[in-house]
């Protein structure tokens, strides 16, 4: 059951196919599936040479690069668990992970080593590996003239786990979605299926469980020569100089990197001609962007996928999918319409406030909270590859229920389904607004504001006992040229601003905390 035998049978058959294509330092390096396998099985003799035994904790903060997927490989290998946090957190959100989860080695990048400084989690780390170049206190991983052997694959249970993923916690303790052996083939499995990878293609990636599956897929994956740190403001030269050097068959990355690389080639007339499919999710997918994608690579297929760290995919829609009709209710109010959930999700509107839809509930009870079509409530989900719980259950109370034994996963969004069995969202059920007017979500005011090209970006808040929609909006639109399209909206004030915050991982979901505190 161990998931790295599946990367290993790809070596076999796929051999001196490149696996990874990255750039280093700015310069173009390909990795085979073969080399890959080998440096991978070279890290995990390194690993369990240092004394790290199935089951032990491993930190890793690699960029997306091959190194990372060695890592990655070489800890699935081992039976090791790899964690996963986000140090732009800060300090305290470094310090809080490892102490909920300490990890007995730390793989990272020269730059991640520098936060050792700074937090005494990192420092209190027994073991510390680094990708490259000399760090003290740190063994280089993959170290050339390793002569040590190769540990044979450790045996796996479908319940043992692989990967811990913290959030970032910045309104609570951090909780980790906690990913085991079976669940990663779960997932990969629906990946491959939903995305129809298929051996010998070329993808360009910047979504790293994408890559994971591809890998498995026998797919090529090249990763932008870019910063994702920051991808709405990645330069989208050298990363198009990728498309037309490496001619890729397909894209899998975030909204914000894509809306970079389609304005761009929309000012300068470029078209990415090779590809054949866009898919692009991780946050929310408006059809202005899909146009856009859809003019930068006019023969392909530009599909926008639903889903969240605990359920990848939910559901997905392709833009052709999407009628006249469709984008006429989105422009009055419907929502974001999602597409058909997936082929192996399980997926229910629950009543949102329902009184007792926490922990065990019964299956009468669960099917009395659960809404008709066309029903605003909470999309809930259940699956195979839906995550059961979080590390030491920190976090289920608020987020899983149990009925009749099966677990279902509360997304926090709010949507419903329409007359064909589509999703349809309306955003965080946490910021909707219910006041004299009545009640109204964010998406469905966001969603039809975006419509407008001269609008970048839009936000929904309850402000001062009002409704407030706050645009970020290129020169020469005005309020008033909203206030009669979104009347239905019944808005009290269209306040513009010069930017509207957004996540730190995406660039490309609202922050409404801090848009609150901007006001």
């Amino acid at each position: 059951m161990n998931v790295a035998q599946i990367l290993c049978d790809r070596a076999a058959s796929s051999g001196d196919q490149p696996a990874i294509i990255d750039y280093p330092r700015g310069q173009v390096r390909t990795t085979s599936f073969r080399e890959l396998a080998d440096a991978a099985a070279q890290a995990a003799g390194q690993l369990q040479a240092a004394g790290l035994r199935p089951g032990d904790a491993v930190l890793v903060l690699v960029p997306m690069s091959a190194e990372l997927y060695i890592a990655l490989s070489a800890l699935f290998r081992l039976g090791l668990v790899a964690m996963f946090l986000d140090p732009s957190a800060g300090r305290k959100h470094i310090d809080s992970c490892c102490a909920l989860n300490p990890p007995l080695a730390f793989i990272g990048s020269p730059a991640a080593h520098a936060l050792r400084c700074l937090s005494p989690g990192l420092c209190r780390i027994p073991r510390k590996f680094t990708t490259r170049g000399f760090i003290p206190g740190a063994t280089r991983l993959i170290a050339p003239g390793f002569t040590g052997a190769v540990p044979r694959l450790a045996s796996c249970t479908a319940t043992n786990p692989a990967l811990i993923r913290f959030t970032s916690g910045s309104t609570a303790e951090p909780k980790a979605a906690v990913r085991t052996h079976g669940f990663l083939r779960e997932q990969q499995r629906v990946i491959e299926r939903s995305l129809a990878l298929q051996p010998g293609e070329v993808d360009f990636s910047t979504l790293p469980i994408f890559v994971l599956a591809n890998l498995a897929s026998g797919v090529t994956s090249i990763l932008p020569n870019a910063d994702l740190r920051a991808p709405a403001r990645v330069n989208p030269v050298p990363v198009l100089q990728q498309f037309q050097r490496h001619r890729p068959d397909r894209v899998s990355a975030s909204p914000a990197l894509l809306a970079r690389l389609a304005e761009h080639c929309a000012a300068t007339g470029e078209t990415l001609g090779s590809l054949k499919r866009v898919f692009t999710g991780g946050a929310p997918v408006f059809p202005r962007l899909l146009d856009q994608l859809q003019a930068m690579a006019p023969a392909a297929e530009i599909v926008a996928v639903y889903g969240s760290t605990e359920a990848e995919p939910i559901a997905k829609i392709s833009l052709n999918e999407i009628t006249a009709q469709d984008r006429q209710g989105m422009l009055s109010g419907r929502g974001l319409l999602s597409g058909f959930p997936d082929p192996d999700i399980q997926l229910r509107i629950l009543r949102e406030g329902a009184r007792g839809m926490d922990g065990a509930v019964s299956a009468n009870a669960f099917g009395a909270a659960s809404l008709s079509p066309g029903e605003f409530g909470e999309i809930v989900v259940n699956g195979p590859h839906v995550q059961p719980g979080y590390l030491n259950g920190i976090g289920d109370a608020e987020t899983k229920l149990s009925v009749d034994g099966r677990t279902w996963h509360k997304t926090g969004d709010a949507g419903y389904l329409d007359e064909r069995g589509r999703v349809w969202l309306l955003g965080r059920s946490r910021e909707r607004i219910q006041d004299a007017a009545g009640v109204i979500y964010p998406f469905q005011v966001e969603c039809a504001a975006q419509q407008d090209p001269a609008v970048r970006r839009s936000a929904l808040i309850a402000w001062q006992g009002q409704r407030w929609l706050v645009v970020e909006a290129v020169q020469g639109l005005t309020p008033q040229d909203l206030t009669a399209r979104l009347a239905w909206a019944r808005l009290d004030q269209i306040r513009f601003v010069r930017r509207i915050p957004v996540d730190q991982r995406h660039n490309a979901k609202v922050d409404y905390p801090a848009l609150r505190r901007m006001l």
